[in-house]
């Protein structure tokens, strides 16, 4: 699969030169926003990475290659071409070998930038165990992804129509560190609490950077969790987030959404009924996370 991955000349020279790398996800550009919008956040979300002092690394795949680092006009076809589809690890090799065109998950991103050695990634939030998941099985391969994947993920917790205590669980089951950021509460993604406690709390970027260091050299190869709450002034307003979910939960009961098809519909059902409230926060955190990650890309490379 390596010799699949093309880096761009930036990251290239920033891997060799040791410099402040951070991964960046492309779902969320071509299928998480509406155009044009989708490509003004993600050429934004590089900017964000670039104030910070470190080198985006945003990762798709384009016509069998899989691109980590994009150039502008790779970024306009992540954002506009009609044919890209959305692929986790298990639809990498497919891809590849088809020399069709995708954006990555969270997961595919971090298997991906952890081949090519980079440390870092910022998403807007983790996928987790879904809600009913004692029936349908279903859990996000985010997950297992970070019990065999050396990289550090910064997010916003998991969206909250997914089963949040479980997925904790399932991460303690996976041996995964969730460290929350100055917080030992985890973050519900729009909600800055989940009314959950987590049992470890960082404080500042150069200790999250140790942690990564003794994990390394400990060898255990799992990822780390930083979960980064929405700071409160840009959060969903909690009751109207609490109503709208209770809309958003009935309205699948009565069309007989079940199993997996039951977070989609509810994610799609959220921002219509939100009028697009549930968005815009997604993007602040979006832009909250990739901040912090730059951050933390500097602690790291500076020890290392």
């Amino acid at each position: 699969m390596e010799k699949a991955i093309k880096l761009s000349a930036e990251v290239a020279n920033a891997l060799k030169a040791g410099k402040p790398i951070v991964a960046l996800e492309s779902t969320i550009i071509s299928h998480g926003l509406p155009r044009p919008s989708n490509l003004e956040v993600a050429l934004e979300c590089e900017r964000i990475v670039r104030d910070a002092g470190a080198v985006p690394a945003t990762i798709a795949l384009l016509d069998g290659k899989i691109l980590v680092g994009l150039e502008r006009a790779e970024l306009e076809a992540i954002a506009n071409r009609d044919d890209i589809s959305k692929a986790s690890i298990r639809d990498l090799a497919i891809i590849v070998a088809q020399g069709k065109s995708a954006a990555t998950t969270v997961a595919a991103t971090a298997h991906i930038a952890a081949l090519a050695g980079i440390h870092i990634f910022a998403t807007g939030g983790l996928g987790g165990v879904h809600r009913g998941a004692n029936e349908s099985f279903d859990e996000s391969a985010d997950l297992s992804t970070l019990a065999v994947t050396p990289i550090t993920v910064v997010c916003a917790g998991v969206k909250s129509v997914l089963d949040i205590s479980a997925t904790l669980e399932r991460l303690e089951s996976l041996s995964v560190p969730v460290i929350g950021w100055q917080t030992k509460e985890f973050p519900a993604f729009w909600l800055n609490q989940s009314g959950l406690q987590i049992d470890w709390s960082l404080d500042t970027t150069d200790q999250i950077a140790q942690v990564m260091k003794s994990q390394d050299e400990l060898g255990h190869g799992q990822g780390i969790v930083i979960a980064n709450p929405i700071p409160e002034e840009l959060q969903w307003d909690p009751q109207e987030h609490d109503r709208v979910l209770q809309i958003a939960f009935k309205a699948a009961d009565a069309a007989g959404i079940t199993g997996k098809a039951v977070t989609p519909f509810l994610l799609g059902f959220i921002v219509e009924e939100s009028k697009g409230r549930s968005l815009a926060v997604n993007l602040d955190l979006a832009r909250n996370n990739v901040r912090l990650a730059g951050e933390i890309a500097k602690s790291w490379s500076r020890i290392n």
